[in-house]
């Protein structure tokens, strides 16, 4: 659905994709380097492709309350996710061979043996850091618009919010299995899932954490 969108209405939907709870007009027109008016149109055809919706209000400091806007869950699934449908075979034939109980396990190592496979075309990486930041473009490459972010002590974390599993993982989290093996593999690190879009985050944020010897 988004290919189908103007390049300003694509930049519109991604600005509100990073900003759950919402952004206004004005910050849409410094985002998007427009006018007020410009965004407006933008915004009226967006919602009535039901894509977009009024949400909260925010206060302007002594004047008329800001309208914030927001994604709506139509708005969010028209980003490509690019092995969702992979993920949904996989998962289904996984629950057939292994049962629930082991599912979380054999997910896991699906994943895990993917990132076998990336990281063997990046002979190169050697430290923490550039591990973590060229699996943040995998990621991105992938469909999840990942980045590299910084926690205030330094401690380098992938923060992302297109969950390509998304729909699967507000029905069970155990598809979140895979997505850690990747990451745990692809780093050498054990993976903390910090915060989770399906738990309600606003994102998903993982950190990185030293192995256990």
């Amino acid at each position: 659905m988004v290919n189908k969108m103007g390049a300003r209405q694509k930049q519109l939907l991604k600005l509100l994709r990073g900003n759950r709870t919402g952004m206004s007009v004005d910050e849409l027109s410094k985002g998007l380097e427009i006018t007020r008016n410009a965004v407006r149109q933008h915004l009226a055809s967006l919602e009535a492709a039901g894509l977009i919706a009024a949400g909260a209000t925010r206060p302007s400091g002594g004047g008329r309350p800001q309208q914030l806007y927001v994604l709506t869950e139509l708005g969010q699934e028209s980003f490509p996710r690019q092995y969702s449908w992979l993920a949904q075979l996989v998962l289904a034939s996984v629950q057939r061979e292994e049962g629930a109980e082991n599912m979380g396990k054999r997910l896991n190592d699906i994943g895990a043996g993917i990132a076998r496979q990336i990281r063997s075309q990046y002979p190169e990486l050697t430290t923490q850091q550039e591990k973590v930041e060229k699996l943040a473009e995998v990621m991105d490459q992938l469909g999840y618009n990942a980045r590299n972010a910084t926690l205030p002590g330094g401690e380098p974390v992938i923060e992302a919010d297109n969950c390509v599993f998304h729909q699967m993982a507000v029905k069970d989290l155990e598809i979140c299995h895979l997505d850690k093996g990747l990451m745990e593999t692809f780093t050498d690190t054990k993976v903390e899932h910090h915060e989770c879009m399906a738990r309600g985050g606003d994102l998903c944020r993982f950190r990185f954490l030293p192995k256990k010897e």
